[in-house]
């Protein structure tokens, strides 16, 4: 089984307008999407801004209310508000948010923003929560005499450490990581990405990765899901997507890759001229009449493609 999944999940926001506020419409930020993450594996969520990879993952963690759909975990839907195994799934799921800066309270110190989950959930001496958060400090490459210190006393890449040390202080079995190194400066993203991926085979975690670069996402995924207006456009392996793209969307954000090998320029270029070529000549057998993509159909065992239903 699954560690997680995903079924027909929707996410619908309410456009309001006139005297009363009353809803004149909605946008369909998630529109039945469909994943599975094993245990053990990291799945990549990539496209561009208003693509819905963001209201899926906050989705899962309870942050946007879903419309319709179901998000199992370990059997257990996360939908279901009145479900008995909420509480103990809750701390199984936790999440790295996008910006160090920000997700951290400024008015706290890195004591009570690590132990903020174990109070939660887990009900400790002040020693031992003073001893847990110094171990976690130390797990993630802090010094334990920081525990006093407030965030604006560190660079953006330790900022985003107390995030992960806070996120995994529970032990979850499942993280969502949102975007957790597009803040950073390209010095540190490298040493955050190899960080994580450590710490995934030190403590057995899964990965929902969150983010817009399709070179982060090729280095950390196992799976890869591309999303547009909602909806997947294309899944696959990491061969699958960029060896074998097959949905212009997908070809599209490859071709906006920046070259960096010399000797592939002119294939790049001439990939990029087809792929323009193609958009402009067969938009239609990508997307419906509303601009949306086709339900996904599978062309491999690991592949699955947004394309008309043949008939």
């Amino acid at each position: 089984m699954a560690l997680l999944e995903v079924k027909d999940l929707q996410v619908h926001f309410p456009i309001r307008g006139g005297i009363f506020s009353r809803a004149v419409g909605e946008v369909k930020a998630v529109d039945r999407v469909n994943f599975t993450i094993e245990a053990g594996q990291t799945y990549g969520l990539v496209g561009e801004s208003g693509s819905g990879k963001t209201t899926t993952g906050r989705a899962i963690i309870g942050l946007n209310e879903i419309t319709g759909g179901s998000i199992l975990f370990e059997g257990a839907d996360l939908a279901l508000k009145n479900s008995r195994k909420l509480n103990n799934v809750r701390r199984d799921v936790q999440m790295i948010f996008q910006d160090p800066y920000s997700s951290l309270n400024p008015k706290k110190r890195v004591l009570d923003i690590i132990a903020e989950p174990l109070r939660n959930f887990d009900k400790q001496s002040p020693q031992e929560e003073k001893r847990r958060v110094q171990e976690l400090l130390e797990q993630v490459g802090l010094s334990p005499d920081n525990i006093y210190k407030y965030p604006h006393e560190f660079s953006g890449g330790q900022r985003q450490r107390i995030g992960i040390a806070r996120a995994i202080a529970l032990k979850p079995k499942l993280i969502i990581a949102d975007e957790p190194v597009s803040a950073l400066d390209v010095s540190v993203q490298a040493q955050v990405l190899n960080f994580l991926r450590d710490i995934q085979k030190e403590l057995n975690l899964t990965y929902l990765f969150i983010s817009h670069d399709l070179g982060i996402i090729r280095h950390m995924c196992d799976h890869i899901g591309i999303m547009y207006k909602g909806r997947h456009v294309e899944q696959g392996t990491p061969k699958d997507i960029f060896d074998n793209p097959r949905h212009i969307y997908t070809k599209r954000l490859i071709a906006a890759i920046p070259d960096i090998d010399p000797l592939q320029r002119d294939e790049r270029t001439r990939f990029r001229k087809s792929v323009s070529e193609e958009y402009e000549g067969a938009y239609r057998n990508y997307f419906d009449n509303d601009g949306l993509a086709y339900p996904l159909q599978p062309i491999s065992d690991t592949h699955l493609v947004a394309m008309p239903e043949k008939g």
